[in-house]
């Protein structure tokens, strides 16, 4: 380790308080996997000494423009954190580099309304506005300029036409931005007739039915040749903007698109079955636009732990923990991973448990539906089993616990699409809490179970901390059973499974309104 990343890195560790030095679960006589073990184990995960990870991943944020997002110094002083604790412990510990494509920018995104009560805007997925794919870079101040809006909006999808015709701009002003509405033609079309009324900048917002108000798709204008920056916002952040005629904002997109290099973290244990591997992995990267302390600090900091209290113990089946870099560009650690493996290293990993987002502020405590009964897609066999043991944990801890969809939509999506048992725990990320929900789990109905989700805020304030310390359990629980008998899991042998990436990091991109 380099020397100044050693003492950013030890520095992290002094400001969290963490303790480096690993307590074992059970001394060698004993560790042989009893219930007694695993209680131990359980007994040493405390959610507090969980939280002090996620203590150091905030303040190595902090000193990094508040992120930790992949191809940035924030991401690779979190490589550095995770590898120096797992190193001291005992484990082998692999660094394992790939180049990926960084789609960001390089100063800030801007979006503040400058006249009466000024405000600026968030960026982000859910949050109240993105730059369109394909729009240029920019900065621009004037004033909005409403085109054919229909507000209230229309009872169905697509009653608005803003923007659709270039009779829409009839009596617009040369260099004013367009404020434009979502529905019935493409966001390039709407852009480019903005363009040709001589638009400075466009804003195009949510149409405001049901399903169509929030910033939950990827708005893309198709291609090259836009030439004013061009901003998609949520339903809310439109119609208010709209509200009062004269309205001045100023606007900022100064994109990047590079090859980066990011990386994976891989930690194996010295002792155990090398052929009867169990594996356990949560993506270590954030978004840009924030620190990502519960996506993903939580389900970092919850199987990090598990492998430092792990770590003296001598497991019958060998234990290796995975940290992966890129999540948030579309699975790209654990896929390079997953690529990399030969047939024969694959069929050597009899499962993989995954854990994403397990501290959500408006939890549900979610187990992946590993036999499909619940979505209709179910996973390699064996996943089943995973399944059923995580609904074990939680019926004896006397917490309630739900289903959630098994579709590839975090890191073990390359482990179940080449036939290897998987399963794991998720805590919600932009999905609305129901009232069913939240008279079984508390919290609150009709807001996102992470209201934060790939947001600025989304600190050390957005983790609920009986929803660490009971999964961090869980995680115990079952890497402790695991590390001495996998039981029918893996018996089967696996075959490659035909699935459909789902990411949560990024929403395929959509050009209709």
């Amino acid at each position: 380790m380099r020397s100044h990343l050693r003492k950013s890195v030890i520095g992290a560790i002094t400001a969290a308080a963490v303790v480096l030095a690993p307590i074992a679960f059970a001394s060698p006589a004993d560790a042989h996997g009893s219930k007694d073990s695993v209680r131990q184990l359980v007994k040493a995960v405390s959610g507090k000494n969980v939280k002090k990870h996620l203590w150091a991943l905030q303040a190595i944020a902090k000193l990094n423009d508040d992120t930790r997002v992949s191809g940035t110094r924030g991401f690779d002083l979190s490589r550095d954190y995770v590898a120096y604790l797992l190193r001291r412990a005992g484990y082998d510990v692999t660094i394992q580099p790939f180049e990926f494509t960084f789609d960001g920018y390089i100063t800030p995104p801007v979006f503040k309304r400058t006249s009466g009560t000024q405000k600026t805007y968030t960026y982000g997925f859910f949050s109240d506005y993105v730059a369109m794919q394909d729009s240029p870079a920019g900065a621009v101040s004037g004033t909005l300029q409403a085109v054919d809006l229909v507000l209230p909006p229309g009872p169905v999808a697509n009653s608005s036409s803003s923007g659709c015709e270039a009779a829409d701009f009839a009596g617009f002003t040369a260099g004013n931005i367009a404020l434009m509405q979502r529905g019935t033609c493409s966001f390039r079309i709407k852009v480019d007739n903005a363009i040709a009324a001589g638009a400075s900048a466009a804003v195009v917002f949510n149409e405001g039915q049901e399903g169509r108000t929030e910033i939950d798709l990827n708005p893309t204008l198709g291609g090259p040749g836009v030439t004013i920056p061009s901003f998609f916002t949520s339903f809310a952040v439109g119609n208010e903007l709209a509200a009062t005629a004269g309205t001045t904002v100023q606007m900022n997109w100064d994109p990047i698109v590079e090859t980066r290099t990011t990386y994976n973290v891989i930690a194996q244990s010295r002792k155990g079955n090398p052929d009867n591997v169990v594996m356990l992995g949560a993506h270590l990267d954030s978004v840009q636009e924030g620190p990502g302390i519960n996506d993903n600090g939580s389900g970092t900091a919850g199987i990090l732990e598990v492998a430092l209290q792990m770590a003296r113990s001598k497991p019958k089946n060998q234990m290796r923990f995975a940290f992966w870099g890129a999540e948030e560009f579309g699975l790209l650690g654990s896929q390079h991973y997953v690529n990399a493996l030969t047939p024969e290293e694959r069929a050597k990993i009899t499962l993989y448990l995954n854990f994403d987002m397990i501290a959500s502020p408006n939890y549900t405590f979610g187990i992946y539906d590993g036999d499909g009964d619940a979505f209709g897609t179910a996973g390699p066999p064996g996943s089943d089993v995973i399944e059923e043991d995580f609904e074990k944990f939680f019926a004896n801890r006397g917490q309630p616990f739900t289903a959630t969809a098994f579709t590839g939509r975090s890191d073990y999506g390359p482990f179940i699409a080449v036939g290897i048992p998987s399963g794991g725990l998720f805590t919600g990320a932009e999905v609305l809490k129901t009232e069913e929900e939240a008279a079984i789990f508390g919290g609150t109905a009709g807001i996102p179970l992470d209201p934060c989700y790939h947001s600025v805020c989304d600190t050390i304030r957005n983790v609920n901390d009986k929803a660490l310390d009971v999964n961090s359990d869980a995680i115990a629980t079952l890497a402790g059973t695991y590390a001495f008998n996998t039981g029918t899991i893996g018996t089967t042998p696996p075959a490659p499974a035909s699935r459909t990436t789902d990411t949560h990091t990024h929403k395929p991109a959509d050009s209709a309104s």
